[in-house]
């Protein structure tokens, strides 16, 4: 239909069901048949382009009324009726009283499978509001299913709510959208752990009630009921601990995650219980459609089938309950490991905790934890700490700059003063960023790594400016001591370890073909490691120096103190991460000279470069930033990532010394690079 420019006769005769106020306001004319009459002069295959239609829009069109691409049309492929809660109840469906403990068991475990499926990244109206008993929990009668429904449902608040505030999720890892459901916000946080702990105190009375008496006949059935009072309990209470933690990070108070700790560990000793229980709810059957959605009173994976967005179907397969636990158990060890983040005070402590957790792909609701407990609403780190005073620590720890020594002349001066706190208050943002960089997936991680290197050569360029200042400024106050590099040099061994790990990270996600490893260890051990060693050995130069003048200073006091000041500076704070880089640098440098020597073999295959070259490739590799075994034998108390280099040192050094005496010269069969002993730095094989 079309508006006609001009007003022209009455609209009779319509019949079209527009609206009165659409009538008045225009006159409308029906041009189905001139449309119908221009699409035949179409010939078959051709196209009407229209400029605000291009190939984007072409590529994100959706066929409408088509199953393979409108998700809404997945509701007409099945033959039952799709009924809502309050249908449900009113056909007799669904029960909300007088549930048997075996149903009540049942969907507690469906709807466990559920919320575990939405933490993966799946919608709320394919998961948890698949369960129609949490689209009112009013309308239920049943004390336990009650606030079940409801604790579920503040669970997936809470968790939504850091979620989105930590903000390090992307579209494959969270979906927050609720599709206009209750959340159960006209209930507190307080009242439902209330009604769950008032089911819970029943249940054990029931518990205890049926529980065995010495020298008594055991009945089957009394002992069977036993055992599903005891199973109920238990997901009752974990429901509840599961909660009460949740809350716990809402609060600004750093005790608050001693408490979360404590509640996990107490859910944690549950889940065998429950694991173990697992048959005795009712079992689902599998859903004839797609999907594999589990079928069972109180669910109807398609009852939200029309509010999901006109897209490509997107099938949430739930997983199964006896995974369920094992992922429950896995999600309780990562938040116990988040508290554990406040007891690292140092901010180069704060960056390891961050790197290392990342390292174990955690989900996206533990990696939001530790995003909102390291920086709390008042923006302060663990809500007690200002950013700024964890970077001048930082700074003191590594480099001992004079400008944040208090025996030194400009720590009381005031341009000084003003040179350094403008300087801390900009790297504030940037480590914020990177810290915040570390929660995301690993995938992502790469790619932001990547954009924030341009914020830290702004800061270099800064660092140099103030630490050329501070020294004109030291020098004529004290012509003994000395400024330079002071500052530069710790954003610069920042920016080395952002680049290093860019680059690594590519192993990890399996981005460089074989050909490209040669160029990406060289890199890393001619440049980076070989960057990175001399930064940490001038930091610990700068260290030593200032440890020497504050000797100095202090000379006129006891020899007592001047013997206890010796003695702690024998340890050198730098020294293990000196070790472990060297080892780095050797292993890249080692398996540089290995890549080089297969390829002068012929034992490394190279693609027919049509539409790129080698220079390309290497140019794009490094765009964003345009004798291991010895060493490693000698650290003291070798961690877990020592062992993990050994077991790759080791192994190559054997193969290589049998190549270089001419082992298998003549096989055409190319070598395999096994990245299981290590992420970064594979074993070799030739067979």
């Amino acid at each position: 239909m079309v508006m006609k420019s001009s007003v022209e006769d009455d609209d009779a005769g319509w019949g079209l069901g527009i609206p009165e106020k659409m009538k008045n306001n225009a006159n409308w004319v029906d041009i189905t048949h001139e449309f119908k009459g221009a699409c035949k002069e179409l010939n078959l295959g051709e196209l009407l382009h229209d400029k605000l239609f291009g190939l984007f829009e072409a590529m994100s069109a959706i066929e409408m009324m088509d199953p393979k691409m409108d998700a809404g049309m997945i509701g007409n492929q099945v033959n039952r009726k799709v009924l809502n809660f309050e249908q449900a109840v009113k056909d007799g469906a669904i029960k909300v009283r007088d549930l048997s403990l075996p149903e009540l068991i049942g969907i507690i475990d469906t709807c466990f499978c559920c919320l575990i499926t939405w933490l993966e990244g799946h919608s709320l109206a394919q998961t948890v509001f698949t369960c129609l008993y949490v689209h009112n929990p009013d309308l239920i009668e049943d004390p336990a299913l009650k606030a079940f429904a409801l604790g579920i449902l503040k669970v997936c608040d809470i968790a939504r709510e850091k979620v989105n505030k930590a903000a390090v999720f992307e579209e494959e890892d969270f979906q927050a959208m609720t599709y206009g459901f209750k959340m159960a916000n006209n209930v507190t946080d307080l009242r439902v752990t209330g009604m769950l702990k008032d089911v819970e105190d029943e249940l054990q009375r029931r518990v205890k009630s049926t529980r065995n008496r010495q020298g008594e006949q055991r009945d089957p059935e009394v002992e069977l009921e036993h055992q599903q009072c005891l199973a109920l309990f238990n997901r009752i209470k974990f429901t509840r601990l599961l909660l009460t933690a949740l809350i716990a990070f809402t609060k600004k108070e750093t005790s608050s995650v001693g408490e979360a700790q404590k509640l996990m560990a107490q859910a944690a000793d549950l889940l065998s219980a429950i694991h173990s229980s697992i048959q005795h709810g009712i079992q689902s059957q599998n859903d004839t459609t797609k999907g594999d959605h589990p079928i069972m009173m109180g669910f109807e994976p398609l009852v939200n089938q029309r509010l999901l967005p006109p897209t490509f179907p997107r099938y949430a397969k739930i997983i199964k309950r006896e995974d369920m636990v094992a992922y429950f158990s896995k999600l309780i060890e990562r938040i116990k490991t988040v508290c554990d983040v406040i007891n690292t005070t140092n901010l180069h402590g704060i960056l390891d905790f961050f790197c290392e957790f990342s390292e174990q792909s955690p989900c996206v609701l533990s990696r939001s934890l530790l995003q909102t407990t390291f920086v709390i609403d008042n923006k302060k780190v663990f809500g007690t700490h200002l950013m700024q005073d964890m970077i001048k620590d930082a700074l003191r720890y590594f480099v001992s700059p004079p400008v944040l020594s208090s025996k030194c002349c400009l720590f009381n001066n005031h341009q000084a003063k003003d040179y350094i706190d403008s300087f801390v208050t900009h790297c504030s943002r940037p480590f914020c960023s990177l810290i915040q960089i570390h929660g995301h997936n690993r995938a992502r991680q790469r790619d932001k790594l990547g954009h924030i290197l341009e914020e830290f050569a702004t800061l270099q360029d800064e660092a140099e400016k103030v630490d050329a200042a501070l020294h004109s400024l030291l020098m004529k106050l004290e012509p003994q001591r000395q400024h330079l590099a002071c500052l530069g040099t710790w954003i610069l061994y920042h920016n080395l370890r952002i680049m290093i790990q860019y680059l690594l990270s590519g192993f990890e996600l399996e981005l460089y073909s074989m050909h490209e490893y040669y160029y990406i260890y060289w890199y890393l051990s001619e440049f980076l490691y070989a960057w990175l060693m001399s930064t940490l050995s001038r930091a610990d130069s700068s260290q030593m120096a200032e440890e020497r003048i504050l000797e100095e200073q202090q000379k006129g006091r006891s020899s007592k103190k001047t013997k206890k000041k010796k003695k702690g500076a024998a340890f050198r704070p730098l020294s293990k991460e000196i070790t472990m880089s060297q080892a780095y640098q050797n292993m890249c440098a080692g398996m540089y000279k290995t890549m080089v020597a297969l390829d002068m073999d012929g034992k490394v295959r190279k693609p027919q470069f049509e539409l790129d070259s080698e220079q390309v490739r290497y140019e794009h590799r490094f765009a964003p930033f345009n004798s291991a075994k010895l060493i490693l034998e000698n650290v003291p108390s070798p961690d877990p990532e020592v062992n993990r280099i050994l077991k790759v040192a080791k192994p190559n050094i054997v193969v290589m010394k049998l190549l270089a005496g001419g082992h298998k010269k003549e096989t055409k069969v190319l070598p395999e690079f096994d990245f299981s002993a290590h992420k970064y730095f594979p074993v070799v094989k030739i067979i």
